[in-house]
C-alpha cells in the first residue's frame, strides 16, 4: 500500500474548494490557527500508543506474568480495536471527501 501524504491531500482539498467557490487559493494561510493535519498525526499516534500498550500487556499475561490480569488484557485489545477501527473510518471518510472534490466539475 503507497503512502498517502497528508499535507499533500489537505492541501488540494482545501484550493479545489476554494477554486469551486471562485476564489484564489491563499497558500500561506492557515484556517482557524487549526491545523487538521498535526491534529490528524496525532490521533494516529494516540492509536498506534493503545496498540503497542495492549500489545504489551498481551505479551506479558501470556509469559506468565502474575501482576496482568486477564480482564486488564481484554480490555486494552478492545480498546485498541475500537480505536483502530475509528481510525480507519475516519481515513475512509477523508479518502471518499477527497474522492468526492476531485470529481467535481471545474
Amino acid at each position: 500500500m503507497s503512502e498517502i501524504d497528508v499535507n499533500y491531500l489537505l492541501s488540494q482539498l482545501r484550493s479545489s474548494a476554494l477554486e469551486a467557490k471562485g476564489v484564489e487559493p491563499d497558500v500561506g494561510k492557515s484556517s482557524a490557527g487549526l491545523d487538521f493535519s498535526a491534529q490528524l498525526k496525532d490521533a494516529i499516534n494516540q492509536v498506534n500508543t493503545v496498540q503497542k500498550e495492549s500489545s504489551s500487556l498481551k505479551k506479558s499475561f501470556t509469559m506468565g506474568d502474575e501482576n496482568v490480569d486477564l480482564v486488564d488484557v481484554m480490555v486494552a485489545s478492545q480498546k485498541a480495536s475500537v480505536s483502530f477501527q475509528a481510525m480507519v473510518q475516519v481515513r475512509n471518510k477523508l479518502i471518499s471527501a477527497y474522492q468526492d472534490v476531485m470529481s467535481m466539475p471545474i
